[in-house]
């Protein structure tokens, strides 16, 4: 008998609002008088994202105390290991949070995925004694893997409940994007200043029958490889994101996925819907473009991108929610870019 592995519930969890004004209000005190503190209104303006959410935020007053503003032009902000001890006292409990909206009980594998912190024992062993799981359950880390991380996540749980139709298998990814504000005057490092947020999900996977099945999963990497890339420095990890990623998409989409379509003997048709990671608006007009979609299309990316931001690979999750809760028809193609410049998809059934 074939196995075949269903998403059969999702949770998420998110912490304190940030109004895009206030998030933009903050980038002005922190810049102090770099040059590019002039480009920061319209940057924040344009990028789609109206309320994004931050652990760093304390509310009643909403403030901030992590970032503090900078003293000159060279002046970087705290250290990667400060900003590594404030994940690791946030990542758990946000985790936790979301895993809770679960039916745990039977647990065998839990797969975690992250790419915007590392420490060890990790937010998996939280999730374990927290939930509580029993301490032989499996665990699995999928790091450091950008936008696309839960799609991967969920290619980990898909073969695991494949292999053993009684696994039962949480996935869970927590991104603390806030965490890696950027200090520099570069315009890159700016817009991903004004995109991340913070949030996390859980995902339970199992073999149970039912819709939202794990029919297939793709990955491919463009020919572009330096278009993006997530870096680890001295002060945080760097997202740079060259404006050239839309038009790489633009090119390369299409054909790829063709090919990935036909080869499940699956057409994207107007029977499809879909869930694109809003990596940013301009990454969903490439997607929108390349493969003739209409709006009605991208508009639940939008939505979830002007109401979180983009939340690293915990966006697919909130998106999936949400076409879930909506009654969205299937086929259902998730797609996700990540560094490389790199593709993953999934097809749900």
């Amino acid at each position: 008998m074939n196995v075949v592995a269903r998403l059969a519930s999702i949770s998420t969890a998110l912490p304190v609002a940030l109004p895009q004004t206030v998030a933009m209000k903050w980038a002005l005190e922190v810049s102090g008088q770099n040059g590019r503190r002039r480009l920061i209104p319209a940057v924040f303006r344009r990028v789609g994202v109206q309320t994004r959410h931050s652990v760093l935020a304390r509310p009643a007053p909403l403030r901030q105390e992590f970032f503090e503003p900078a003293r000159d032009d060279t002046d970087c902000g705290p250290t990667t290991g400060a900003r590594m001890r404030r994940y690791a006292a946030e990542a758990g409990p946000l985790a936790l949070e979301a895993a809770r909206g679960l039916d745990t009980t039977a647990v065998t594998h839990l797969v975690t995925v992250s790419c915007t912190g590392f420490h060890a024992p990790g937010f998996d062993v939280e999730l374990v004694r927290g939930l509580p799981l029993s301490p032989n359950v499996e665990r699995t880390h999928v790091g450091f893997m950008g936008c696309h991380g839960l799609l991967n996540g969920l290619r980990v749980a898909k073969a695991f409940v494949e292999a053993d139709p009684a696994a039962r298998v949480v996935l869970c990814a927590v991104e603390l994007c806030s965490l890696h504000y950027n200090y520099g005057s570069n315009t890159r490092g700016l817009l991903a200043n004004a995109l991340f947020a913070d949030g996390a999900a859980a995902l339970l996977v199992d073999a149970t029958p039912g819709p939202w099945t794990l029919a297939a999963t793709g990955a491919g990497l463009f020919p572009d490889a330096d278009l993006m890339t997530w870096s680890i420095g001295d002060h945080g990890f760097g997202m740079d994101l060259s404006p050239r990623v839309p038009d790489a998409i633009r090119e390369h989409v299409a054909p790829w996925l063709q090919g990935w379509m036909n080869s499940q003997q699956e057409q994207t048709d107007g029977d499809v819907s879909w869930a694109i990671h809003p990596g940013g608006p301009r990454v969903l007009d490439a997607v929108e473009e390349a493969l003739e979609l209409p709006p009605s299309a991208t508009a639940p990316s939008r939505a979830v991108l002007a109401d979180c931001g983009n939340m690293s690979s915990v966006t697919l999750a909130f998106l999936l929610k949400r076409l879930r809760e909506d009654g969205a028809r299937r086929p259902c193609v998730a797609l996700g870019f990540g560094p490389g410049l790199a593709i993953e998809a999934t097809l749900f059934r």
